[in-house]
């Protein structure tokens, strides 16, 4: 197993990276979401909608994009006196 080892720059560098990924698949997720929302105009009720976007990947992009997000926030990472931007 290789461990890679990345200065500050770099770990940086993928973090912003990381984060523009979620909020890209957070934008996607959110779009399918939306837009099967069409659905209930032609009678579907809000649980056979739900069960419906449950079962599509797509709408999952939402969810994953959303971890993404708050783990690429909320994970330590640096010095105890930086300070995180």
């Amino acid at each position: 197993m290789a461990i890679i080892i990345l200065n500050k720059g770099a770990k940086m560098f993928l973090r912003i990276f990381l984060f523009l990924v979620g909020f890209g698949l957070t934008i996607v997720g959110g779009l399918y979401i939306i837009s099967y929302m069409n659905l209930m105009t032609i009678g579907y009720n809000f649980k056979e909608y739900v069960n419906f976007i449950i079962r599509r990947i797509e709408c999952f992009y939402a969810v994953i994009g959303l971890i993404l997000i708050t783990l690429t926030i909320y994970l330590p990472g640096g010095n105890k006196h930086e300070l995180y931007l």
